[in-house]
């Protein structure tokens, strides 16, 4: 890998817990890409396994992201830097998200760190996409440091086992040798749910990613088929179905800092 280049993979796992009113958990190997929004034609040119806007094991392609016309994407994501106060400066923007793999993609969060160009984290934008087709991003400014935490105000259907009365909090670690995004859910009686992705840092090579299609095939479609697996066993559970609400417009809502927390976001338990 091209020692200046901040794209990456990053390979771990992505873990659930839900508290109430039954207990249910899940965790499973996954593999994401950190695409530098700069970087990602020089990829293309350079990989042979990865291709931007046409099919490859591996691909990027601009309509899957934003407001899913395939218009740049810079200018999409530093309007929803702009409405959130913020003043883009044109730093770099990278995307931490699974890539198409053989023409397939879900990604149920795309999370993408917006940096001034002096290199400081200026914002992160949580691009959510649920089983519905639909999408809706959490825009929150970030401080400066290590470990950044936010909160938001939950305005998007993603489960059909979980109402709208709640609240988000957003601990996270940007991407450098290890990242880690965790997510608490809570209403009015407390944590409701608790999700975390994390990994560790690869170089983005055609080895790599040659061995990650063996050892996490087809993952883009088994993403799909666990989270429809997780809901049947949530019915057996007797969990109960929220409606589906009609959806929010504009499908953006903003952010704001948080106070720091040493809480782990889910308790450890075996895989």
């Amino acid at each position: 890998m091209n020692p200046q280049s901040a794209s990456a993979l990053y390979v771990g796992r992505v873990r659930h817990l839900r508290t109430r009113p039954r207990a249910h958990k899940l965790s499973y190997r996954v593999f994401w890409m950190l695409l530098d929004l700069d970087e990602i034609d020089a990829l293309a040119g350079r990989l042979r396994w990865f291709s931007r806007n046409r099919f490859n094991l591996y691909a990027f392609r601009d309509a899957d992201y934003g407001d899913r016309t395939g218009s740049p994407l810079r200018p999409q994501i530093e309007a929803l830097l702009r409405d959130a106060g913020l003043a883009p400066d044109g730093g770099p923007l990278r995307l931490l998200t699974m890539p198409r793999i053989l023409g397939y993609a879900f990604n149920p969060l795309s999370t993408w760190f917006c940096h001034r160009r002096d290199g400081t984290l200026m914002a992160i934008v949580y691009e959510v996409h649920n089983t519905f087709g639909e999408t809706h991003s959490y825009v929150a400014p970030a401080g400066p440091g290590g470990m950044v935490a936010q909160e938001a105000v939950k305005q998007f259907h993603v489960s059909p086992f979980m109402e709208l009365d709640m609240n988000y909090r957003f601990d996270v670690m940007p991407p450098a040798q290890t990242m880690s995004v965790s997510i608490d859910g809570s209403d009015a009686q407390g944590r409701l749910i608790a999700a975390t992705m994390s990994g560790a840092r690869r170089d983005l090579s055609d080895g790599a990613l040659l061995g990650l299609l063996a050892s996490h095939p087809l993952l883009t479609l088994k993403v799909t088929l666990a989270i429809h697996w997780h809901a049947i066993r949530l019915l057996l559970k007797r969990v109960p179905f929220v409606p589906h609400p009609a959806p929010l417009s504009p499908n953006v809502t903003l952010g704001r800092e948080a106070g720091r927390s040493s809480k782990p976001a889910i308790p450890a338990h075996r895989s």
